[in-house]
C-alpha cells in the first residue's frame, strides 16, 4: 500500500474527502517526523514505537574496488510493532 492507496482507504472509511484524508495522513507524518527530529520517540498504543537509534562509526569496503571507506555515525529512524498489531497480523 503506498500512500495514496492509505489516503483512499481512510476517505472511503471515515467519509472524509479525498483532499481532507490526505491533509490528515501529511499531518500525522509530518507529527511523528517532527517528534523523531527532536529526540522523542512516537508511542502508539496496541500499534508500535518509532524511536530514533544512533548508529557508531565504523568502516566498510568499496564492493566494487574493496578498498576500505569511512561509513560516518548517524542516526536511524526505527519501527518496533506492538502487541495488538503483531496479534493482529497472526490472525489472518
Amino acid at each position: 500500500m503506498n500512500k495514496n492507496e492509505l489516503v483512499d482507504a481512510i476517505s472511503a472509511s471515515s467519509n472524509m474527502s479525498k483532499a481532507d484524508a490526505t491533509q490528515a495522513v501529511d499531518s500525522v507524518l509530518e507529527a511523528i517526523t517532527g517528534a523523531l527530529k527532536s529526540g522523542n520517540e512516537v508511542r502508539l498504543a496496541g500499534f508500535g514505537t518509532f524511536v530514533v537509534s544512533d548508529r557508531a562509526a565504523s568502516e566498510g569496503r568499496n564492493p566494487r574496488t574493496g578498498e576500505k571507506i569511512q561509513i560516518p555515525a548517524s542516526k536511524q529512524p526505527k519501527f518496533r510493532a506492538g502487541k495488538g498489531l503483531k496479534d493482529a497480523i497472526q490472525q489472518q
